[in-house]
């Protein structure tokens, strides 16, 4: 018996509108999830010192202008708290003077490594980003203290992840420091791509 036209529309119809409503669902579920895969791809990107990579995900000469302006802005507090010690002073004096060195070695694979392990700059003078803990991007926060050993990678610290806007994404990580918290901040270019921007050192 053949199946009238008529009925066969009417049969596929709320099976077209399911799948209609399932991509746009899955298309809308993927350009939220966009920022978290950006960052994902970038911290392994930049552990692995995969440059070609990294450059995809980061505005270098967005994050060098807000590194300039943090690091600056971290020294000046700094000045203001130890002026009563005249050493303290004349260190963080000279470190003004190493802003640009420092901003160069953080505007780097090496340094966007850094900061997504939870390891900012700060501020000292001929400072260098720190090594990726040991284990790769996925090794747990360490207990052990390295206050014994100057020259050791700091633990990594595991980030809050979280829209701030619709254009702007970020990355909190605690610095260690009572509850001083840096983020590393997102901005979406075009719907699904997103570039890290800048830096806040003072959360």
């Amino acid at each position: 018996m053949r199946v009238p036209k008529r009925i066969q529309g009417s049969a596929t119809r709320p099976l077209l509108i399911t799948l209609v409503v399932v991509i746009v669902i899955a298309a809308l579920g993927f350009v939220y999830a966009s920022p978290y895969i950006a960052v994902n791809n970038l911290k392994r990107a930049a552990d692995a010192r995969d440059v070609q990579t990294v450059n995809q995900y980061v505005d270098f000469p967005a994050l060098r202008d807000s590194l300039k302006q943090q690091v600056g802005a971290m020294l000046t507090r700094r000045l203001e708290a130890d002026a009563g010690n005249k050493m303290a002073t004349i260190g963080a004096v000279i470190g003004v003077t190493l802003i640009g060195p420092l901003v160069d070695a953080y505007a780097t694979p090496d340094g966007v490594s850094a900061l997504l392990n939870g390891m900012p700059p700060r501020g000292t003078p001929g400072e260098q980003p720190a090594a990726p803990p040991a284990g790769g991007t996925d090794a747990a926060p360490a207990a052990a203290d390295n206050g014994s050993q100057p020259n050791a990678a700091p633990p990594e610290r595991k980030g809050t992840a979280g829209y701030r806007s619709l254009n702007e994404f970020a990355v909190t990580y605690q610095r260690g420091e009572g509850n001083a918290n840096y983020s590393a901040i997102f901005r979406r270019e075009g719907l699904i791509t997103w570039k890290l921007a800048a830096i806040n050192l003072n959360e």
